[in-house]
């Protein structure tokens, strides 16, 4: 029976590289000079924390961050923005998530979505995974044209395609 998986997975290669340009970028930038602006890495947590000694400065190295991501092919609609905090004196943090994998609540409005569209095709939770099998490729094909169109907030990888 053909199936494929619906699956959202993040590079964490491409996300330490990006990483790794905005802080380079944000150490020889004038208007940074002077300044404790950049961006940590947890690998173990898969979350970002942006510093910056002001609410503006936070926001324009979270700018330059975002746009290195995008530049190698990380979606940014990955990460999920914590609540700006105050540290010491008016310098400020941010933590940023690295979301992995498909939440619990998306995986059952895919299976939801499936299910009322009327196709011809199951969707089945496996942890972070959605799989969708069908009787035919087609009504597959079909079913992935339906939740590219639906899901915009997350981005979702469809691998494993099986005949």
């Amino acid at each position: 029976m053909p199936s494929f998986d619906i699956v959202s997975e993040v590079n964490q290669v491409e996300v330490r590289n990006a990483i790794d340009q905005t802080n380079k970028e944000v150490s020889t930038r004038f208007d940074f000079k002077g300044s404790d602006a950049r961006v940590e890495i947890n690998d173990k947590e898969k979350t970002l924390t942006v510093f910056g000694d002001d609410d503006f400065k936070l926001s324009q190295v979270r700018d330059v961050m975002t746009a290195k991501l995008a530049k190698r092919g990380i979606d940014i609609r990955c990460l999920k923005l914590g609540d700006g905090e105050t540290i010491s004196g008016n310098k400020m943090k941010q933590p940023v998530t690295v979301r992995e994998g498909i939440e619990q609540e998306l995986a059952k409005k895919i299976v939801k979505l499936l299910k009322d569209s009327k196709m011809k095709v199951q969707g089945s939770i496996q942890g972070d995974v959605v799989r969708v099998s069908g009787a035919k490729k087609d009504l597959l094909q079909d079913a992935i044209a339906l939740i590219r169109k639906s899901i915009t907030e997350f981005p979702l990888q469809f691998k494993n395609f099986r005949d």
